[in-house]
């Protein structure tokens, strides 16, 4: 039934007459094996495969171009930057904001982590970033339990706590789910401790979990932007509200020029 199958398809496109010529053709031909060897041989049957793929990717790559351009229309609903409420590095009041939606499991956010840092050091006055948690499915629970314990960290021992225990837990997690190694006790509460965030009241933030609706609230924003997975990137305009998405680990340059761009066009 296949062979059929590729046999009529192959002749709907060979033949000039249209299908229900073919068919006859088909019905004609009482060998098909004899048949798909004449239209080997002619070449039409590698023609009529390589269009019937070329085809195919052709509506990917729309299909691809076409979601882009939905979560690219949705970047805009992003929450304005707020330092009471977001995880905020570099000046409060910078024109354009860098938002990265991360999951601490993430290998790719972990190898994309220093280029957002590198371009608010570059552009010093100009641009900050916000970290937003977007914790995938997969990845948990070591990648909630880790989010919700930096939004402790950041409770118990203010915004630069947030960011030292921040980069220490991307840089030394293993990743994909497994999270930091246990050496003894739970390794995300033995890091507050190393970094001299009261161990007390970081343990209470964790047990009644303070964390929780912050997270979530940072996954929902990133939802509504047109984020899907991780790094998700918004580089954001504050005095226009122009926005852009980026997916995925963007290289320096090209993340740099982007806000450089949106500069620009105050």
């Amino acid at each position: 039934m296949i062979k059929k199958l590729l046999v009529l398809t192959a002749l709907i496109i060979w033949t000039t007459s249209g299908a229900a010529h073919a068919e006859q053709e088909v019905k004609s031909v009482k060998d098909i094996d004899s048949l798909i060897k004449r239209l080997e041989e002619s070449g039409a049957l590698n023609r009529a495969i390589e269009r019937y793929f070329t085809r195919q990717q052709e509506q990917e790559r729309k299909h691809q171009q076409d979601e882009l351009a939905k979560q690219s229309a949705m970047a805009k609903n992003a929450r304005s930057p707020d330092p009471g409420r977001d995880h905020l590095l570099g000046t409060n009041a910078a024109d354009v904001t860098i938002i990265e939606y991360i999951d601490f499991e993430c290998p790719y956010c972990k190898a994309f982590h220093g280029t957002p840092q590198e371009v608010v050091k570059r552009l010093s006055g100009k641009v900050n970033m916000v970290w937003r948690h977007f914790p995938l499915d997969f990845h948990n629970p070591a990648a909630l339990n880790a989010a919700e314990a930096s939004v402790c960290a950041a409770k118990v021992g203010g915004n630069k706590a947030f960011w030292k225990y921040a980069d220490a837990v991307i840089m030394r997690t293993e990743g994909n789910g497994k999270g930091m190694p246990a050496t003894n006790g739970n390794p995300l509460s033995a890091l507050a401790k190393e970094l001299n965030i009261d161990p007390v009241s970081f343990q209470k933030c964790l047990d009644t979990g303070v964390g929780k609706q912050k997270v979530a609230e940072d996954e929902q924003d990133g939802k509504n932007s047109g984020i899907n997975g991780t790094p998700g990137v918004i580089v954001r305009n504050n005095k226009t509200g122009k926005s852009v998405l980026m997916t995925g680990a963007v290289p320096l340059d090209k993340l740099e020029n982007q806000v450089r761009e949106l500069l620009r066009m105050q």
